[in-house]
């Protein structure tokens, strides 16, 4: 059965994996190897000319990450994924590919302490500038901070720590009406809780450290592709941008990243370019435990939002508590939001005064 036929529950723990293609094992393999032996010179030839499906090396690929990366964009609705040694390693290599050689991104002001760092201090260095403006909450005064080089613009669907939920489809629609694409850090919510690009985002990254693993085991990150975005507008003439090692072997043609991996060619030039030479790669035992962990993302995150709301409930009648943050409370300014985007929960972090 096609897994696009499975529910969620099933497509957690069946997506992208074949039992009869690992010698009937139920669970994925651990492809603990760093090479690929070639069939011949022409299986080598198809690999590297990506004409052909498999493996090459570790670091760009390998069959137990590969049930990672497919399984985490079939939970997502997207065309495609890549596994990466961190959650900061994802934003990193999503940002310097869609602002490479120099650009903006416009982003949020309510933003994971690692990833507001590294804006400030990181990314100026590649001429690649952040601009976080107070508007992202209001669409209008949002579009006059888009300037003529910026090149996305990137929320947090549920912002660590504070709780804020960003309009998903709203900023969506403005950022496709200037060309840009919407990229969202899902981290929170998970594909369980919410599916970003169902509301029109295009890339969406994880730190699969939290919630999709939820064991506290293993580092790791994600980037999955909508499929949608028109990547030969103009804007993006990286991906457009002819590559030697993708000629056409019979004619010898190169060809560019939207030709040779048309279905997902954003996070292809990511694995063939980023991944490849800076070399992040998430090892096949690490891609493992995510797995295992994704196993039983529905129960633990309905728990933890259970549990949360039971917190919060008690924690706004503390009179030691001077105001508490949590989405999925009517008395928060997000929970309109958070009913059209979380109707499982608005996740189960939220964020506390004494």
């Amino acid at each position: 059965m096609p897994d696009s036929n499975y529910h969620f529950d099933t497509l957690k723990i069946r997506a992208a994996y074949d039992p009869a293609q690992h010698n009937q094992a139920v669970s994925p393999p651990i492809y603990q190897t760093a090479a690929y032996e070639f069939r011949d010179t022409k299986n080598a030839d198809g690999l590297f000319a990506l004409t052909e499906a498999g493996f090459l090396y570790t670091r760009v690929n390998n069959p137990t990450v590969d049930v990672l990366e497919r399984r985490v964009a079939a939970l997502d609705g997207g065309s495609g994924a890549i596994a990466l040694a961190s959650g900061m390693a994802a934003i990193s290599y999503t940002l310097l590919t869609l602002a490479e050689g120099g650009g903006r991104i416009l982003t949020s002001p309510y933003l994971y302490g690692g990833s507001a760092d590294a804006f400030r201090r990181i990314f100026p260095n590649f001429n690649i500038h952040i601009d976080q403006s107070p508007n992202i909450d209001d669409i209008t005064a949002l579009e006059k901070d888009i300037k003529s080089d910026t090149k996305a613009i990137f929320v947090e669907s549920v912002s660590n720590p504070t709780g804020v939920v960003a309009d998903i489809e709203a900023l969506a629609n403005l950022a496709h009406k200037h060309g840009i694409p919407l990229v969202v850090d899902n981290t929170f919510a998970t594909p369980y809780l919410l599916q970003p690009i169902k509301y029109g985002a295009d890339i969406v990254v994880y730190s699969a450290t939290k919630a999709l693993n939820g064991h506290g085991n293993v580092i790791a990150g994600i980037i999955v592709e909508s499929g949608h975005f028109p990547w030969t507008n103009g804007k993006f003439p990286q991906l457009e941008q002819t590559e030697y090692v993708l000629r056409d072997r019979a004619t010898g043609k190169e060809r560019n990243f939207l030709e040779a991996a048309p279905d997902a060619p954003f996070v292809t030039r990511i694995r063939l370019t980023y991944l490849n030479y800076f070399g992040a790669a998430l090892g096949p035992f690490d891609a493992y435990l995510a797995l295992i962990g994704i196993e039983t993302l529905s129960e633990r995150l309905d728990k933890q939002v259970s549990n949360a709301k039971k917190i919060v409930a008690w924690l706004e009648k503390n009179p030691h508590v001077a105001w508490v943050k949590y989405a999925g409370i009517p008395s928060n300014p997000y929970y309109k939001l958070a009913q059209k985007y979380l109707p499982k929960g608005g996740a189960g972090n939220f964020f506390l005064r004494f």
